[in-house]
């Protein structure tokens, strides 16, 4: 299986890989693009986790945020980004937190739900 961000990547085919595949699937999509990154390993990381919420499907209100963020016009790829960076933004507020962060995961479906296409474009989220 070849990974291409803006192709959604069969559930069960994603799944079955390990994680280690997964990231390297995501580093060469980046590499054979000519996509150029201050930390191609975290970047990559960020892509699995979003590619695992995806894959698992109605579990987390990721899907819908993809596909609410292409209609409003993101592409694909773009949408992968505006997730993770929500994702990143508040793992990194909980490793900072003194209580972790309280309820990350309602935090994040907060976020998620508020997220648009044009904040993400305009840096705001």
């Amino acid at each position: 299986m070849r990974y291409e961000a803006n192709k959604q990547p069969d559930s069960e085919t994603w799944l079955q890989l390990d994680e280690i595949e997964r990231v390297d699937r995501v580093m060469d999509y980046h590499r054979r693009t000519r996509v150029k990154l201050a930390n191609p390993k975290l970047h990559a990381m960020t892509h699995v986790v979003v590619e695992n919420q995806l894959a698992l499907g109605e579990a987390t209100s990721v899907p819908t945020t993809l596909e609410r963020l292409m209609e409003e016009g993101l592409d694909r790829h773009e949408a992968i980004h505006a997730i993770g960076s929500i994702l990143m933004r508040i793992m990194f507020d909980a490793v900072r937190s003194d209580d972790g962060g309280g309820d990350i995961n309602a935090k994040y479906s907060r976020e998620l739900a508020t997220l648009t296409a044009i904040g993400w474009r305009s840096g705001v989220e």
